[in-house]
């Protein structure tokens, strides 16, 4: 895998890093009346996560072919299981962890076998 490879799929995450803290935002949002100031703000950071995401989501996918992409998307899961504990004390079980490392593990294997089919467009 080449370098220009590996700083995209880094960028990718990244970016769906970011792209699972709207989530969370709208969250927040709820613990707010109906167009309360709390409200507003947390809906303004929710739109300004999803724009940002949809200009870095046209970056990505003109540097990788869009089956890896999206394939790797799976991984906010990841990240609402993460956010889910850091932010709300949600308890993260075994159940959860094992769920986790299957989409991990799925969307490595999807990625290796992409490598091996030549699907790299970067």
């Amino acid at each position: 895998m080449d370098k220009n490879r590996i700083r995209v799929l880094l960028l990718l995450h990244i970016l769906l890093m970011g792209y699972s803290l709207a989530d969370v935002a709208s969250k927040f949002a709820s613990g707010y009346d109906f167009l309360s100031i709390g409200f507003i703000v947390c809906y303004g950071i929710v739109l300004f996560i999803l724009a940002a995401y949809a200009l870095g989501w046209q970056q990505v996918i003109k540097r990788m072919p869009l089956t890896t992409a999206y394939a790797n998307r799976g991984i906010t899961v990841v990240w609402g299981i993460f956010w889910g504990a850091v932010f709300f004390g949600e308890a993260v079980t075994p159940f959860k962890l094992v769920g986790a490392a299957l989409i991990i593990v799925g969307i490595v294997l999807y990625s290796m076998a992409d490598n091996e089919d030549g699907g790299d467009a970067a």
